[in-house]
């Protein structure tokens, strides 16, 4: 594809990518913004077609576009920011930039600190990469078990006993974190409850300065946060966002934290393990149950690495042949120094 075609190209599915974000955004700000974005990318898109009429200009979405899409359309823009961000879609700093002058303000007291609230964007991604990190790990594992002349029994045991220490290792992990995150920001949230239940209309004054600096009318801003006080869940919620920077919807919880990483990484890591499980029943041999294996590895390894890709901006079947050799080459590996230990020990 020449450079003109393929810049035409990117914009008109830049275009195409706006038009599904501005669909599925709620907030009549943002969508505006997007659908002026998708317009001038079709203008830009005309630009680069001028330069060569006469070549075939025939306009269909990529894959990892459409996936991207619908994944947008099933979590929202917000929650899909980092995938938007990966699919260089400009405006999406909308969703984390923090307010400049001129930013629309909150017109009531319900309304302050809404702008801060949302899902974080990474569970996707998190999910995606512990799915990877067992799938891989136990891959190699088995592979080298096999590979070292094992019975099947022994693998199948030997790989069950790597995915419970990979799950229980990545749960453990991720519930210290999340627990230890989650007592810093209750630490911090607990001091500005003290502060607020002391000195309200200090926080009342410090909260409509903040606003103030943003843009807003002094007095205005005076009269919503001492309105605002007089709630002190609801106040404490903003002053958390607006004077610590902290989302209380981030807190998140440790088990939940770490039952999504079991999950993940067990997900991945049974998938080696499937023709093991189904091969007595099926009378497979030693060599057929390995063939399987090595199958259902490879596919898994593609199906990853094309999700991984709508992360890091590669292009979805690049990103797929990417994981296949860099999985596949661990798990040959693997099988190659369990070969050399059977035979040196054996």
């Amino acid at each position: 594809m020449s450079d003109s075609l393929d810049s035409w190209y990117h914009e008109k599915e830049s275009a195409w990518l706006y038009s599904k974000v501005a669909a599925c955004e709620p907030d009549p700000v943002k969508r505006r913004m997007f659908s002026q974005l998708g317009a001038a990318a079709e203008e830009q898109a005309l630009k680069w077609q001028a330069l060569q009429p006469d070549r075939d200009y025939r306009f269909s979405p990529a894959l990892r576009a459409r996936i991207v899409a619908s994944l947008v359309a099933r979590f929202g823009p917000r929650n899909s920011r980092a995938l938007l961000a990966a699919m260089k879609l400009r405006g999406v700093s909308a969703y984390t930039a923090p307010a400049a002058p001129g930013h629309l303000m909150p017109t009531s007291v319900s309304e302050v600190g809404q702008r801060h609230r949302g899902v974080s964007g990474g569970n996707l991604r998190a999910g995606v990469f512990g799915v990877n990190d067992g799938l891989v790990s136990n891959a190699a594992l088995v592979m080298g078990v096999a590979g070292a002349g094992a019975e099947p029994r022994m693998v199948l045991m030997t790989g069950v006993a790597g995915l419970l220490a990979g799950a229980l290792s990545m749960a453990a992990g991720e519930y210290v974190s999340v627990r230890s995150q989650r007592d810093m920001y209750e630490y911090q949230i607990a001091l500005e409850k003290e502060e607020l239940d002391e000195y309200p209309e200090e926080e009342a004054e410090e909260l409509a300065l903040i606003y103030a600096a943003r843009g807003m009318d002094l007095d205005r801003a005076r009269e919503m946060t001492r309105a605002l006080v007089t709630r002190p869940e609801q106040a404490l919620d903003v002053l958390a966002r607006e004077e610590l920077g902290l989302n209380p919807d981030d807190l998140g919880s440790p088990l939940g934290a770490a039952s999504a990483s079991f999950l993940a990484f067990s997900g991945g890591a049974i998938l080696p393990l499937l023709p093991f499980l189904a091969g007595p029943s099926l009378q497979w041999s030693a060599t057929v149950t390995i063939s399987w294996t090595v199958g259902i590895t490879l596919l898994a390894l593609a199906v990853v690495g094309l999700a991984i890709s709508l992360f890091t901006g590669r292009g979805a079947w690049s990103g797929a042949a990417r994981m296949v050799l860099i999985g596949g080459g661990a798990g040959l590996l693997s099988w190659f120094v369990g070969r050399l230990l059977g035979v040196a020990i054996g």
